[in-house]
């Protein structure tokens, strides 16, 4: 799975792609720790199991921020936070948004599955998969998969999985669901695919590049 530092690299490449002139170390320090914050639902499942990759991890932990955002900055007659951070503030909330939403939240369902909707529908969509175009199957993907029965169509248990009562996601604070043997190996991943790696470096090398040419030209 991608680990933090996966997910914190990636929010460095959308910080540095999105926020154009506004990019400084304060704009892309909010972006990446926002995205490393989502994680922090691992401890919480410690104490109630199945919460890992739901508390955090769904569509509601971005959509209500970005619809308050938008409520303050485009539809009242003096936005808070226009007045407080200007134009500046509202670029690095915005970003911060996109940032969580594709570098940790869908990366996650895109790899082995988050609660998207906790707690309005209680469900792990594990959304990893392919899309390909072949010469004999035409356009194929598999990254949300049907299945026919007879009450009609549904979406099959390869995509929705499990809920919080059933599943556990291991982590090195937390690697199983019951009370783990005193011997159990305790893993923190760093980068689990040379992909992840390369994205990992890829995205702290840009980070640190644009601070450097900040820091040289002073813009």
């Amino acid at each position: 799975m991608p680990s933090t530092v996966v997910h914190v690299a990636v929010a460095g490449l959308i910080g540095v792609a999105l926020l154009g002139d506004r990019f400084d170390a304060k704009a892309i320090l909010v972006v990446m720790v926002a995205a490393a914050v989502i994680d922090l639902d691992t401890l919480i499942g410690i104490y109630f199991p199945g919460t890992h990759r739901a508390a955090f991890h769904n569509i509601w932990i971005v959509l209500v921020p970005a619809v308050l955002l938008v409520w303050d900055v485009k539809l009242r007659e003096r936005s808070t936070v226009l007045e407080r951070w200007g134009e500046y503030g509202y670029r690095v909330g915005w970003v911060t948004l996109v940032a969580v939403l594709f570098g940790h939240i869908l990366l996650d369902a895109f790899y082995n599955g988050v609660n998207l909707f906790w707690p309005v529908y209680d469900r792990f969509f594990d959304l990893s998969g392919k899309m390909i175009i072949t010469d004999q199957r035409g356009f194929v993907q598999t990254f949300i998969e049907f299945e026919s029965g007879d009450d009609g169509t549904r979406v099959a248990e390869s995509t929705a999985r499990g809920t919080t009562e059933d599943t556990h996601y291991s982590t090195g604070f937390d690697p199983s669901r019951d009370d783990p043997p005193e011997d159990v190996e305790r893993i923190f991943p760093i980068a689990s695919s040379g992909e992840l790696f390369i994205i990992t470096v890829a995205g702290y090398l840009s980070v640190g590049y644009r601070l450097l040419e900040q820091w040289r030209t002073g813009k």
